[in-house]
């Protein structure tokens, strides 16, 4: 669960699929699997099978009250936030909050007399003080100071910023990474462009994936394993739950869902690949979710493509492929 922000609010949602996906971003943010999610709606007392939790999720219609209410409670969220919005969209097919009650005659004398002031605009000032002038102008000759102060420090700033990126740049004699194309066996998934590789964040158990440092990209370690036709499957091997697969949730029929490692063989996920080089000569590998419900779509990275932690979830793909293009390195 991600700490200091608040669940998604289903008040918000107008229609079925929209309650939907909503739910879906409940799901992501407690950070929970569907193994965990099923683990806790038992301690809670509820009966949350996996299957039903990825069914529910890759319908168009509204659950039944008692599956939300377990759901819900095994996210970590409050159950009676949910339940009028899924009750009203069951009856009407739609939702809207119910409308605020009108102001009454007290109200109306409250606000009578005072001026209305519109959203964004300057309070009103009082007139000004003759004998406040001087200090005025000594403001006034303050800030100028200040901003020719400011401008110096920031133009030293830019000139060590590109000293600093002079010296990033690639040396006389300094290859770049080699580019690897996909083969079966134990490999290191690189980001083209960062230079990080895919991990998950050990002790989380969500199985969300993300790029980071590549000498600590451990947990878990990747295998590609060849499929039918042009298909892979990526297989997860991590110290802590049995092996697994990468995958995207629900069919891939929520946009930007996440890439995320759980048991392979879950009919509602969408685990085989297909590898696509990029250009001539091949700049890097795509990976498309093979039959996913969201055509087009690419593994990507989202967020700050050049920061550790940014997570990788299924998005369009785009003409420049950024954050959309890997290297399959072997490793031992």
């Amino acid at each position: 669960m991600t700490l200091g922000e608040t669940p998604p609010d289903p008040r918000e949602v107008r229609n079925p699929a929209e309650f939907i996906a909503r739910l879906q971003a409940l799901k992501d943010w407690s950070g929970l699997t569907y193994r965990e999610l099923s683990a806790r709606a038992e301690a809670h007392g509820d009966v949350l099978p996996r299957s039903t939790v990825a069914n529910m999720l890759a319908r168009s219609t509204v659950p039944r009250e008692e599956l939300l209410g377990a759901f819900v409670r095994a996210c970590g969220a409050r159950a009676e936030e949910w339940e009028p919005v899924r009750r009203r969209l069951a009856v009407h097919g739609a939702y809207a909050p119910e409308p605020a009650p009108e102001a009454g005659p007290d109200a109306a004398e409250a606000d009578a007399g005072t001026a209305p002031v519109w959203p964004g605009a300057a309070p009103e000032e009082p007139p000004a003080d003759p004998a406040s002038e001087p200090r005025r102008s000594r403001i006034r000759r303050t800030l100028v100071g200040a901003i020719a102060v400011t401008g110096l420090v920031l133009a030293a700033v830019s000139v060590v910023a590109l000293v600093r990126d002079g010296d990033r740049r690639p040396q006389h004699g300094r290859r770049p990474p080699v580019l690897t194309a996909p083969a079966e066996g134990p490999v290191r998934i690189r980001v083209i462009g960062s230079g990080l590789c895919l991990n998950e964040r050990r002790g989380s158990g969500s199985g969300q994936i993300y790029q980071r440092a590549c000498a600590g990209a451990d947990v878990p370690r990747y295998e590609l394993k060849r499929l039918a036709g042009n298909a892979w499957r990526i297989v997860s091997v991590h110290p802590d739950f049995p092996v697994g697969c990468s995958g995207i949730p629900s069919g891939g029929k929520i946009p930007h869902a996440a890439l995320e490692d759980s048991e392979c063989g879950d009919p509602t996920r969408v685990e085989r690949f297909t590898l696509e080089p990029y250009g001539t000569p091949a700049t890097g590998w795509r990976i498309l979710p093979a039959g996913s419900a969201t055509p087009g779509s690419c593994v990507t990275v989202v967020g700050d493509r050049g920061a550790e932690w940014s997570r990788l979830a299924q998005a369009p793909c785009t003409a420049d492929a950024r954050g959309q293009l890997f290297s399959f390195d072997r490793r031992d």
